[in-house]
C-alpha cells in the first residue's frame, strides 16, 4: 500500500502493460508498481476545474502553449496523471493524443487526503528528476498554493500563497490568478 493508493498487485507492470488497461479506472505506474488513484472529491475537481479555466481563458487570449487536465505523461516507464499540466509552444511536440511523453512546463497538483503524500514525495521528486520546471501544489484544506522551481539537489520553495494572493508565474507571462476565485 502506498500512502492512501491502492496496489493492484505484487506484479512488475510495464509501460506495455499500462497501455493496455482498458477500464474506466485512473492509474499511475511507478517503479513497476501499478497504483489506482482513487476519483477526486468534489472540492477537488471543483478547484482543478478552476484553474483549468483560468488557464484556458489566459491561453486563448495568449496563445503560448496548451493545459491538459488529468491526462496522462509518461516519463520512460513511469507514468502520472497530474491535475493540470501546461506545455510551452515549443515543447507541443511531446503531446500526443493519448498522452505527453516528457516533462511538461508546469505541473499542478492539488491534495486529497489518500494521496497527498504520494503527491508531495513520490511524485514530486518524479517531477524533479525528469525535468519539469515549476510544481505547485494545491492544498484545499489550507486554501495555500505553494510554488516550487528546481534547486540544485531537489524542489526550491518559491513561496505559499493563499485566498489573499494573485499567483503569477514566468513561464504564463501575464498569467494572474485571483487565489480567491480558486478557493471560492
Amino acid at each position: 500500500m502506498t500512502a492512501g493508493l491502492n496496489v493492484i498487485d505484487d506484479r512488475v507492470y510495464t509501460i506495455e502493460d499500462y497501455m493496455k488497461l482498458d477500464d474506466d479506472s485512473h492509474y499511475e505506474l511507478i517503479g513497476g508498481k501499478l497504483l489506482m488513484v482513487p476519483s477526486p472529491t468534489r472540492k477537488h475537481q471543483k478547484i482543478s476545474s478552476r484553474l483549468n479555466t483560468q488557464f484556458e481563458n489566459y491561453l486563448t487570449q495568449n496563445p503560448i502553449g496548451e493545459v491538459l487536465w488529468d491526462f496522462d505523461v509518461h516519463f520512460n516507464d513511469k507514468v502520472a496523471r497530474p491535475d493540470v499540466l501546461f506545455v510551452s509552444k515549443e515543447r507541443m511536440a511531446i503531446i500526443g493524443e493519448l498522452n505527453v511523453q516528457g516533462a511538461p512546463d508546469l505541473v499542478v497538483e492539488v491534495l486529497s487526503l489518500s494521496t497527498a503524500a504520494h503527491d508531495r514525495k513520490t511524485k514530486s521528486q518524479l517531477y524533479y528528476e525528469n525535468g519539469v520546471k515549476e510544481y505547485w501544489i494545491v492544498d484545499p484544506d489550507g486554501a495555500v498554493v505553494e510554488v516550487f522551481v528546481p534547486g540544485e539537489k531537489n524542489w526550491t520553495l518559491m513561496g505559499a500563497f493563499d485566498h489573499e494572493d494573485v499567483l503569477t508565474t514566468t513561464l504564463l507571462p501575464g498569467l494572474k490568478i485571483k487565489l480567491q476565485d480558486v478557493f471560492a
